[in-house]
Order: C-alpha cells, then sequence, then structure tokens
C-alpha cells in the first residue's frame, strides 16, 4: 500500500521503517528544514528496545544501559530501588537512556524523508495532505504522526485539545563530572513541591530536568530571565548531585505539560494518528517516545486491515499512561512509595511494563 506519514519524530520514523520493511510504499513528509533532534534523551523500557531491535536498531551502541532506579529524598535519602535487570531477566531487552538526536538518525537512517515539507491541511476521507509548499500528495492510508500540534489531527477533531496541567520541566545535560555520570542508575528526587530527575546518558553525559509548578507570565514559564537563578535557589540545598548540576548549567530547554482526553478512536477511514498526535501526556512517566515506538510496532500490523481496531488498542493504554502521569507527581510528593520494600517495587515495575505495552502484552 501506499503510505504517507506526516511527521519525522519517534512516531514517524519507526512506523515508516516498520512499514518499509513489511513491503510498503512510504513517503514521510515533515516541516522541520532537517531532522528534529531537540530535546534531552529518553529513557526507553524493555518493550521499546524489543521493538528496535525488530526494526534492525542496533540498541547495543545505542546510549546507555540502565541496570536501577532509584527514588530519594531532597536530602539524599534512599527510598527504595527498582532492579531493572529484573524487566531485562524476564523480557529478553534491557532498559536504555539514549540522547534523542541520537534515537532520531538511527530510526532515519536512509528513509525516504522529505524536510522542510510540513502538512497544512489534511482530508481524512481520502488520505489526502496539502503540503507547505503547495503540492497535494495522496496515499491508500494517511498517518499523522505530526505531533502535539498535528494538522493532521484537527483536521479529524478540530481544535487542539490539550491543556497545561500547571506543571513544566526545564531539561539539559551536564559533561561536568558527577557520582552518577557514569553509573547505571537512575535517580528521581521527590520534594514537596519539586521533583528532580538525573539519569546518564553515555558519552560522559548526565541528563537533568526539574519539574516545578508555573503558569504562562509567571516564574519559572519559558520567558522567565532569571530561571536559572530561581532553579539554583529553589534546589541548591539538595543532595549531591544536584548542587554540581546547577552551577554547570548552559543550554537549558523548556517543557510545559500538556494533557488531553485520549478518544478510543482517532482517525477516520483511511486516515489514523501516532505518537503525541494521538496521545499528548507530561514526560512525568518517561513515556513519550516509548508510546510512540508501539504505537508504530502495531500500526505496521494494522495496515492493510483494522486502523480502527489498532487505535482502540492503544487508546486503552494510553489512557492509562495518562492518568497516571497525572497522580504521578502528588504520589511522589507523599513519598508514599518508601513505605514498602525493594522487593515489591522492582515487581510492582516489572509488572507494570507488561500492562502497559502492546508489544510485551503480544508477545508474552
Amino acid at each position: 500500500m501506499r503510505v504517507i506519514v506526516a511527521g519525522a519524530g519517534v512516531a514517524g520514523l519507526a512506523a515508516a521503517r516498520g512499514l518499509l520493511a513489511a513491503g510498503h510504499d512510504v513517503e514521510v513528509y515533515e516541516e522541520a528544514p532537517g531532522p528534529r533532534t531537540a530535546g534531552g534523551s529518553v529513557t526507553l523500557w524493555p518493550g521499546s528496545t524489543a521493538i528496535l531491535d525488530e526494526l534492525g536498531i542496533g540498541y547495543a551502541n545505542l546510549g546507555w544501559r540502565l541496570e536501577t532506579m532509584e527514588s530519594w529524598t531532597e536530602d539524599g535519602r534512599r527510598l527504595f530501588t527498582v532492579d531493572l535487570t529484573s524487566a531485562e531477566r524476564r523480557y529478553g531487552h534491557p532498559c536504555v537512556h539514549v540522547a534523542r538526536r541520537e534515537l532520531v538518525a538511527a530510526l532515519a537512517g536512509d528513509l525516504p524523508v522529505v524536510y522542510g515539507a510540513g502538512v497544512e491541511h489534511a482530508v481524512p476521507e481520502r488520505a489526502e495532505a496539502r503540503l507547505a509548499d503547495g503540492r497535494t500528495v495522496r496515499g491508500d492510508v494517511l498517518v499523522g504522526a505530526d505531533g502535539r500540534r498535528s494538522a493532521v489531527r484537527r483536521a479529524l477533531w478540530g481544535d487542539d485539545p490539550a491543556t497545561l496541567s500547571g506543571w513544566v520541566t526545564w531539561q539539559g545535560f551536564t559533561t561536568a563530572p558527577t557520582s552518577l555520570t557514569g553509573e547505571r542508575r537512575a535517580v528521581m528526587i521527590a520534594g514537596r513541591r519539586e521533583l528532580c530527575g538525573l539519569i546518564p546518558a553515555g558519552g560522559g553525559r548526565l541528563l537533568w530536568w526539574f519539574d516545578v509548578q508555573a503558569s504562562p507570565g509567571g516564574p519559572f514559564w519559558k520567558d522567565d530571565p532569571d530561571v536559572v537563578r530561581r532553579l539554583r535557589e529553589r534546589f541548591g540545598g539538595w543532595a549531591d548531585p544536584v548542587p554540581t548540576v546547577l552551577e554547570t548549567m548552559n543550554e537549558i530547554d523548556f517543557f510545559p505539560h500538556h494533557r488531553h482526553t485520549i478518544p478510543a478512536i482517532w482517525g477516520k477511514g483511511p486516515t489514523t494518528l501516532a505518537g503525541d498526535a494521538a496521545h499528548t501526556m507530561p514526560p512525568t512517566m518517561a513515556q513519550g517516545a516509548n508510546q510512540a515506538l508501539e504505537d508504530a510496532w502495531l500500526l505496521t500490523r494494522s495496515i492493510g486491515g483494522d486502523l480502527r481496531a489498532y487505535e482502540r488498542a492503544r487508546a486503552r493504554i494510553a489512557r492509562l499512561r495518562a492518568l497516571l502521569a497525572g497522580s504521578e507527581v502528588t504520589n511522589r510528593q507523599r513519598s508514599y512509595a518508601g513505605l514498602f520494600p525493594d522487593w515489591m517495587a522492582t515487581r510492582l515495575h516489572t509488572a507494570s511494563l507488561r500492562r502497559f505495552s502492546s508489544y510485551l502484552l503480544t508477545a508474552s
């Protein structure tokens, strides 16, 4: 079949790679003038690294393999540790933390991506898209993988349904040596009104992020000229290596948290959605790239069949993930997880990976 893919992010590239391998004719159109490499890094759980393996992406040399995930209080007291190798042994694939630009580059490879040609309007019933340069392209199937401001979704749903949650993330890398940079553990630190995450990304890099409450025009918003000073004041007394991270901040990225209701049916006729276009959710649970890869994996198996079945299956999982992501900040702040032992945290985490994964559910 001839498949038109709008968007060359993780969802669009993974779908295109899988569809080409399945023998379909695929064209990818991307608004940006080149590969979309903005953003820090992402954690890929076993279902996602398994999908990369199926797509022919060698993750052994991609990113940094993680073995544990720890939760701390702001003064450095450990609440619990999740053994990520337990999930690796159970599902046969590791947890990997990888810079987003490296993941996009690996997925893009030699795919037929037309850059500087974003979709401005779509006709879902005809799998037709009008590009920014005035051309119109049509396929047997149209996949809107063009992000949170998707033109394909707008043709399907109308106005953008996403709203701000009241939380934002400030994120970046440090290459300064820290106690975690060469480790294979991720650390999440919960304060009473804020969060911090620290994860090694390989190549001497440590990803850091700070989650704080903010609203447009106020402190910690993207136009705040004093945001670095504010972050240093808010988090400066936290446990090592947070002070080192704060002192070495240079390039810093801003991500507001958006949420929206995820419908059971995303598309219409021969047109469907994937990735953030279908289910924008906050980054709290590290699920954006994972859900995009799972969308692509199941969509590849649904082209030529029932696209609505694909949407219903993925919507069930995305809804649960979005619900948990929305409550995760509150839960972490209460530090409730420190009340149960490490083995229980590991078991719950490993089970949740399967429950919220189309790939692992199907493969099990």
